[in-house]
């Protein structure tokens, strides 16, 4: 039989819209993993008609509260740090999702093969992928979904 990503997608997800204010979706974020009871850290961004348009992750945001000049300045260690953390937190809240999520998002239909998953991930180093069927979003396929399927699969 043949595994597909309808078989090990996620079909509760969270989104946000781009205009969310990243502290908001700092909260979201925090709200669905209580919800899912499981770490959330990527969401999918989408217009007013549910349309995909983009996705955010913890990366992206941990991006942006890190010094953005720090490939100039040196290590961390090199930097007076005090009050940086307070300084990031500040900047961000002038920033909405829109203006940091990946615009040029990787889907997949729900017939795409598990390995096809598999290889898209590795090679383009991703942990989420939308999976997309015309213009509607029908889930999600997390690294760890692809995973405990394969795991559950070579325990058999």
């Amino acid at each position: 039989m043949q595994a597909n990503a309808r078989d090990v997608m996620t079909t509760k997800f969270h989104t946000l819209v781009p205009q969310t204010p990243i502290a908001e979706a700092v909260k979201i974020f925090r709200r669905a993993s209580e919800e899912e009871q499981s770490k959330v850290f990527g969401m999918m961004v989408t217009d007013e008609e549910d349309r995909l348009i983009g996705i955010i992750s913890m990366y992206d945001i941990l991006l942006l509260m890190r010094p953005k000049h720090i490939h100039i300045w040196g290590m961390m260690d090199d930097i007076d740090i005090t009050g940086l953390v307070h300084n990031a937190c500040e900047r961000a809240k002038s920033i909405v999702v829109g203006d940091i999520m990946t615009t040029d998002v990787v889907t997949v239909t729900p017939n795409t093969h598990l390995m096809m998953i598999l290889d898209i991930m590795i090679k383009k180093h991703i942990r989420r992928i939308p999976v997309v069927e015309g213009e509607k979003i029908q889930g999600i396929v997390y690294l760890s979904n692809l995973f405990y399927h394969l795991l559950d699969k070579l325990a058999a």
